[in-house]
């Protein structure tokens, strides 16, 4: 069906007859209409990538679906169908006109993504609430509305509640607005409700463009490779992931009240791993300002020494040539010499060489690149060391405290109130020292996982780009060698 309409709606000349016979490309068709087909699903249009405008009009759809990679639309045309609901239109960024007229819509929803809409009809549908034309006021470009024969459209405060609160809008419901005396009206009527719905839109936007600066924020840590590192993040993981943290945090002694690990966040050890933490976090921004300056010295230095090779190679080509059609007119022309053929044939393989020669000196320069980047990009998790010592440590004065807390029990010496389940603990030594080093090995555990997840990360984008720009190369190679061999099967042609 695709096809037969593809076929019908393109040039029907001597143009259309060559496209059906060499055929066309689905990608390359702009407008398709499929209105009167008694289509049920929009299915079967991924390939038509180029589309900007789509009629499926006068049909049975009952889902907005199936549009998810036709990007470039900008017309839209859903009339007479049994559509229900609006969705699926957030890759249609580009739309600037949808029209749903004659649906079973009852709600004006899941449209944000649409920023270019210029003309809506939602016409003949079931929306029956005044609040759905607040939700238009997102669109700054809209100004063609058509929302009549809806339940909505019937009530008596309508028309001044849309001109209120759309005051752009220069068509309603078929009818020029712009210079409607009524707007006046509207404005005045509903001009408490415009000022809390511009309150509410100014929140709305702040809302949006913070999570946007913090998305934008996260991405960069994510490309650092080092997100959730600044401030007390991994500290807080580390705690949750220590199964012994609360009860050793209630054993008595003035040099643990002081650290309070982990509960308390004004604790010294809190303070210190934290300080760790945000200078790892510092260095990763700085490695990846570092690693961009890298990748754009190496792109350079790339096409510096392809560039380089191609004018070495260019003057090695004209200068044999300079001197190939003289020579071979004086000489090969008459009484035939086999030394001197040798030598030409010699000639031609000394050129060859030379041209292979610049080619090994650049792969060789290459891999001299991709050894000093490799270098630069992976030398930056030295700081995970110190967290460890901190928390070996602690660990040492925890083994310490509790050696203490133990003598404490045995002689019902501990001063203060010890909660019951840590008192029950101490009572068995081995079971105290076990929870002591379980609690040691989840803490390190977890830096050694982060800095585990790190270093991979790194490694994994440094192999990847690498290995991008190997493969680049090695096709730009072969094609060059086979460029040279050509150029040699030519010459030797010649000489033949």
């Amino acid at each position: 069906m695709l096809q037969k309409a593809v076929e019908e709606q393109g040039p029907q000349d001597r143009a259309g007859r060559i496209a059906g016979q060499e055929g066309v490309e689905f990608s390359e068709v702009l407008h398709l209409c499929l209105e009167f087909r008694n289509i049920l699903n929009i299915e079967h249009l991924w390939q038509f990538t180029s589309l900007t405008k789509l009629q499926l009009n006068n049909n049975l759809i009952r889902r907005m679906e199936g549009l998810d990679r036709l990007t470039n639309l900008t017309w839209l045309d859903l009339s007479f169908n049994d559509i229900e609901r609006v969705e699926g239109l957030e890759p249609l960024s580009k739309l600037q006109v949808l029209n749903l007229l004659s649906n079973r819509i009852s709600v004006v929803e899941n449209m944000e993504a649409l920023e270019e809409l210029s003309f809506l009809s939602l016409a003949n549908n079931l929306l029956d609430q005044l609040h759905h034309v607040i939700y238009l006021r997102r669109f700054k470009k809209l100004h063609t509305l058509n929302l009549s024969g809806n339940p909505v459209s019937r009530e008596e405060s309508y028309k001044l509640h849309v001109l209120a609160h759309l005051p752009d809008l220069v068509y309603l419901d078929y009818k020029l607005v712009t210079n409607d005396p009524a707007k006046e009206q509207a404005s005045a009527k509903y001009q408490y409700a415009l000022e809390e719905a511009g309150h509410d839109e100014l929140q709305a936007r702040r809302a949006t463009e913070s999570g946007r600066r913090r998305e934008e924020e996260l991405r960069t840590h994510q490309d650092a490779f080092v997100e959730c590192l600044d401030g007390a993040q991994l500290c807080d993981r580390m705690s949750a992931e220590d199964p012994e943290a609360e009860k050793l945090g209630c054993l008595p002694g003035e040099w643990l009240r002081n650290v309070a690990w982990p509960l308390d966040p004004r604790g010294t050890l809190r303070l210190q791993l934290a300080e760790l933490c945000q200078q790892i976090f510092e260095v990763g921004l700085a490695e990846r300002r570092r690693r961009a300056a890298e990748v754009g010295c190496f792109s350079e230095g790339l096409r510096e020494g392809v560039a380089e090779n191609g004018r070495r190679a260019a003057l090695a080509v004209a200068e044999f040539e300079r001197n190939r059609a003289e020579r071979m007119k004086m000489e090969l022309m008459q009484v035939p010499d086999s030394a001197r053929f040798n030598r030409y044939r010699q000639e031609v393989q000394t050129l060859c060489d030379d041209l292979m020669t610049l080619e090994l000196l650049l792969v060789d320069q290459l891999e001299d690149l991709i050894k000093e980047f490799e270098r630069n990009i992976t030398d930056m998790v030295a700081s995970f060391t110190e967290c460890r010592d901190l928390e070996n440590h602690h660990h040492e004065k925890m083994k310490e405290i509790a050696t203490a807390t133990l003598e404490k029990v045995a002689k019902n010496e501990v001063e203060g109130d010890m909660p019951e389940d840590v008192r029950a603990l101490f009572l068995d030594g081995d079971r105290a020292m076990d929870a002591v080093a379980a609690s040691h090995h989840a803490r390190v555990l977890t830096i050694d996982n982060r800095e585990d997840e790190l270093v991979l990360r790194v490694k994994a984008w440094a192999g990847s780009l690498i290995e991008e720009v190997q493969d680049g190369e090695v096709k730009r190679n072969r094609k060059r060698i086979l460029e040279i061999q050509n150029y040699i099967d030519h010459l030797r042609n010649q000489l033949d």
